[in-house]
C-alpha cells in the first residue's frame, strides 16, 4: 500500500490542469503540436463540410450517415472530443432525433482498448494478476466509455463488482488535447455568436479541470462515498459502494448495479418501469444536489443513471454511477440560487436582477435600472400563464438575446453547474418530450422554504413574503401554497404535510423572528390591523377549505375511494 502510495504522489502533478504550464510543455515539442493540430483541422474541416453540403437534407439515410461522420470525428479525435459529444447527446432540443441516437453511443458504446493493456494495468495498480483477485474476471469488457472501460466481475465467494479500468496514456492526451482546444478556442472566440463576458478560455479551463480530475480514480471513489452519505436516507437514490481494497489511481472496482439505463422510454415501459417516477426522482435529487447540499454530480447523462425496481411515493427509484466529473457550489450561491427560482415565478424581477448580480453574472457596479424591464420583457414572456410553461431551455434561449445589449456574463464557475442542470432537462426531454423542469423544481422549493427546515430557508422564506417595509406579501404566500398545492398526484395532497411543519414552525423554537415579523406586520398604530387579518383569514380558507382537505384526506387514506 505504502508503494502505491508512493507512486500515485510521484504521479500527481500530471494529474492537475495547469494551462500555462501544460501550454509551455507543448510548445516546446513541436513534433507533438503539429502533426496533432493539422489532424483537429482537418477532420473538423471535413465534418463542417459534410454539414454544410448535406445537412439540409430531408432524406433519413442522408441524415443517418450525417451522424455516423459526427459520430466518427469525435471517437477519432479522443476523449476531449468525445466528451463535448457526450454534452450534445443530452440535448433532444438542439440535435436531431436521428444524430442523437448515434451521439448517445458516446456515454459507452465506444470501442475498447487493447485487454491485454487493461490487465497490466489492473496488475501494476493493484499488485496482483486478476486471477488471484476475482474468482471470475471476463475477457472482454461490459462497456467503453471516453475514459476507461467497465468490466464485470465476480470476487472470491461474494458478490459481482464493476471494475473500471483507465485507457492507456490518457494524462499525455488530455494535456495535449487541452492545450489545443484551448488556443483555437480562444482564437475564434471573436468569431462566434458568443458574449460570456468571461473569456471563453476560463469556460475551457474549468471543463480541462475536471477532465483531470476525472482521471483519478482514488479521488472518484472519494466522491463516491461523500455522494453515497448525502442520499443515506433516500431509499429512491442508490449509490455504489466502493471496495477500497481492489481500488487505485487508475483502477476503481464498486458494487455492480443490476439496472435499465435511463435511455429509451419505451425500453423502461418494457421492464414495466414509470418514466415520469423516474425522471421526478433525477430532477428532484439534482436539485437537492444544488441547492440543498451543495454538491453534484456534474454529468448527469444517460450512461450514468439507471432505473431500478421499485417505487417510493411518487418517486421511481434510480441509481448514479460514475463520480469522476463532480463539484460544489458555495452556500451564498446556492441560497442564492434558491431566491431566484421563486423570484422569477413570481416575477419579481428587480429580486432577479439583484441575484444575478450576486451570483456574478451582472458586475457589482451595473446599473440594474436598464436591465430590470429587459428580464421582464425577455424572462416574463417564457413563463406564459402557469409554472407548467416554463423550462431551462427556454431561460437559456431567450436569456441570451439579453447578452448582447446588457452587460451579463457567464461566470466561469457556473460551466459546470449549467452543464448539469442542461444534462438533467436533456435526460428528462428524451424520456418525455412535454417535460417542464420548473414545474418539479419550484414546488420543490415551495416546500422547501414554507417548512422552514433550516435557518436560510427561515430567511429566505421571510424575504418572500414580507417586503421592505415589514408588510406581509399575502398574494406570495398563496402563491407558493397554491404551487405546492397543485404538485404531486393529486390537489392538495402536498399541503397537509407542508401545513404541518409550517404550524410546527410558526409555534417552534424557530419560528421567533416569523412570528415577531407577522405580529408586526398585523399591528398598525398599536391597532389590530383587522383588513390584513381578513385578507390572511380568506386567504387560508381558500387554501386549507374543509372540503377541500376532506377529499384529500380521503384520497391519502384509499386512493381508490377518491378516484
Amino acid at each position: 500500500m505504502a508503494a502505491r502510495a508512493e507512486k500515485a504522489n510521484e504521479a500527481s502533478p500530471d494529474l492537475r490542469y495547469q494551462p500555462g504550464r501544460d501550454a509551455r510543455w507543448l510548445l516546446l515539442r513541436p513534433w507533438i503540436v503539429i502533426p496533432r493540430l493539422i489532424q483537429i483541422l482537418w477532420a473538423l474541416l471535413g465534418l463542417v463540410v459534410s454539414v454544410v453540403l448535406r445537412g439540409g437534407s430531408k432524406d433519413p439515410e442522408v441524415q443517418r450517415k450525417l451522424a455516423r461522420t459526427l459520430l466518427k470525428t469525435l471517437t477519432n479525435l479522443g476523449p476531449c472530443f468525445i466528451k463535448v459529444g457526450q454534452a450534445l447527446s443530452t440535448r433532444p432540443d438542439l440535435i436531431r432525433r436521428d444524430w442523437l441516437d448515434e451521439l448517445t453511443r458516446l456515454q459507452d458504446d465506444l470501442p475498447a482498448f487493447d485487454h491485454g493493456i487493461a490487465l497490466a494495468t489492473i496488475q501494476e495498480e493493484l499488485g496482483a494478476p486478476v486471477d488471484q483477485l476475482f474468482e471470475e474476471f471476463p475477457s472482454q469488457p461490459v462497456a467503453a466509455a471516453s475514459l476507461g472501460q467497465v468490466y464485470r466481475a465476480r470476487l472470491h465467494g461474494q458478490h459481482w463488482v464493476a471494475v473500471k479500468v483507465q485507457r492507456p496514456n490518457l494524462a499525455f492526451i488530455l494535456r495535449r488535447d487541452m492545450v489545443l482546444i484551448r488556443s483555437l478556442g480562444v482564437l475564434v472566440a471573436p468569431l462566434l455568436p458568443l458574449n460570456l463576458g468571461f473569456g471563453l478560455g476560463e469556460i475551457i479551463d474549468e471543463f480541462g479541470r475536471s477532465l483531470f480530475e476525472e482521471i483519478d480514480y482514488e479521488r472518484e471513489a472519494d466522491n463516491a462515498d461523500r455522494f453515497s452519505a448525502l442520499f443515506a436516507d433516500n431509499p429512491a437514490v442508490t449509490i455504489p459502494r466502493v471496495e477500497r481494497l481492489l481500488t487505485a489511481r487508475r483502477v476503481l472496482t464498486t458494487s455492480w448495479i443490476h439496472g435499465t439505463k435511463l435511455r429509451d422510454r419505451q425500453e423502461l415501459r418494457a421492464q414495466r418501469l414509470d418514466p415520469s417516477a423516474l425522471i421526478r426522482t433525477g430532477v428532484i435529487s439534482g436539485l437537492q444536489q444544488l441547492l440543498e447540499f451543495g454538491y453534484f454530480h456534474a454529468d448527469p447523462h444517460p450512461g450514468n443513471l439507471f432505473a431500478l425496481s421499485g417505487r417510493t411515493g411518487e418517486l421511481g427509484h434510480v441509481a448514479y454511477v460514475d463520480f469522476g466529473m463532480m463539484d460544489s457550489i458555495s452556500d451564498s450561491d446556492r441560497l442564492t440560487l434558491t431566491g431566484a427560482v421563486v423570484h422569477l415565478i413570481n416575477r419579481d424581477f428587480e429580486a432577479l436582477a439583484g441575484d444575478f448580480q450576486q451570483l456574478g453574472f451582472l458586475a457589482p457596479n451595473a446599473d440594474l435600472a436598464p436591465i430590470i424591464p429587459a428580464l421582464e420583457e425577455v424572462l416574463g414572456g417564457s413563463l406564459g400563464d402557469a409554472v407548467g410553461s416554463f423550462n431551462f431551455k427556454a431561460i437559456t434561449d431567450r436569456f441570451s438575446e439579453l447578452m448582447y445589449d446588457y452587460p451579463f456574463r457567464v461566470p466561469a464557475r457556473f460551466a459546470l453547474i449549467i452543464r448539469a442542470v442542461v444534462s438533467q432537462e436533456g435526460l428528462a426531454l428524451r424520456l418525455d418530450p412535454e417535460f417542464k423542469i420548473i414545474a418539479v423544481a419550484y414546488p420543490y422549493v415551495a416546500k422547501r422554504l414554507l417548512a422552514g427546515d433550516t435557518r436560510e430557508m427561515r430567511e429566505k422564506l421571510m424575504e418572500v413574503i414580507f417586503d421592505r417595509e415589514g408588510q406581509l406579501r399575502i398574494e406570495r404566500l398563496e402563491s407558493l401554497l397554491q404551487v405546492v398545492g397543485e404538485s404531486g398526484s393529486g390537489p392538495g395532497l402536498e399541503l397537509i404535510p407542508v401545513a404541518g411543519a409550517g404550524i410546527k414552525l410558526l409555534l417552534g423554537k424557530d419560528g421567533g423572528d416569523l412570528r415577531r415579523r407577522l405580529l408586526l406586520t398585523l399591528i398598525k398604530d398599536d391597532r389590530l390591523s383587522t383588513a390584513d387579518l381578513r385578507a390572511l383569514g380568506s386567504m387560508l380558507g381558500r387554501t386549507f377549505a374543509p372540503g377541500r382537505m376532506a377529499g384529500t384526506m380521503l384520497q391519502k387514506l384509499n386512493p381508490l375511494a377518491a378516484a
